[in-house]
């Protein structure tokens, strides 16, 4: 059975440029906000697996974003979590936060099999949300770039998208820990990740890597 939705907020200047959309494509205002609607739905029904990296020009920088973080999440549902080096500045600073430590003690990243140390953490981190969406802040990937080694690093990424949890992980790196790591590095860096933020002090910027044809140089 139909029924009909109220949609209030549209101010005239918008609701007459919905108008003249809807002309042009010969459909009605109705269909416009119906397919946005559906589509909306379609993509809250997907569970996100999200696998983000966050390039952090400072700890400063680095403080502001995890704090608006917690004070973003602190009422939801997620299973906020972290691990890494216990003296990264990031993780003590979620540490008093309260969020959850899924650190497998002792932290070592010299091990030789790192992906079997990373994929037990993620095992006690799945196990221990009990079925909640993750919202995961991993140094472990970062502090091994910032040791010189951003090759060990990527596998660190690959072993996380092998087995992705349910919910939101982000990586952070110092922008300065990548400076010498060489274009090809960090394009493999780049796509082993689904979205690539900056963050400077306060403000935070999203980066769009593509692969595109010369021909849109003059374009």
């Amino acid at each position: 059975m139909a029924r009909d939705l109220l949609v209030r907020g549209f101010d005239d200047a918008v609701y007459s440029e919905l108008g003249d959309i809807a002309d042009k494509m010969g459909v009605s205002l109705n269909s416009i906000v119906k397919d946005a609607v559906d589509k909306w739905l379609q993509q809250s029904s997907q569970i996100p697996k999200k696998h983000d990296l966050i390039l952090y020009s400072d700890e400063d920088s680095l403080s502001n974003l995890l704090r608006s973080m917690d004070r973003i999440t602190k009422d939801s549902t997620l299973f906020r979590t972290y691990y890494g080096p216990p003296t990264h500045h990031g993780i003590k600073i979620l540490e008093s936060c309260k969020w959850f430590n899924g650190t497998i003690i002792p932290y070592n990243p010299e091990l030789k099999n790192i992906n079997s140390y990373f994929t037990q953490i993620m095992e006690k981190v799945v196990k221990t949300a009990g079925g909640n969406l993750i919202c995961g802040m991993g140094f472990i990937a970062g502090d091994i770039a910032s040791h010189g080694s951003l090759k060990k690093a990527i596998a660190i990424e690959k072993a996380c998208n092998a087995s992705r949890p349910k919910g939101f992980v982000f990586c952070p790196y110092q922008i300065t820990d990548l400076l010498s790591a060489g274009i090809d590095g960090l394009l493999e860096l780049f796509q082993e990740h689904d979205q690539i933020y900056i963050q400077k002090k306060n403000r935070l910027y999203k980066l769009h890597i593509t692969e595109e044809n010369i021909h849109k140089l003059f374009f």
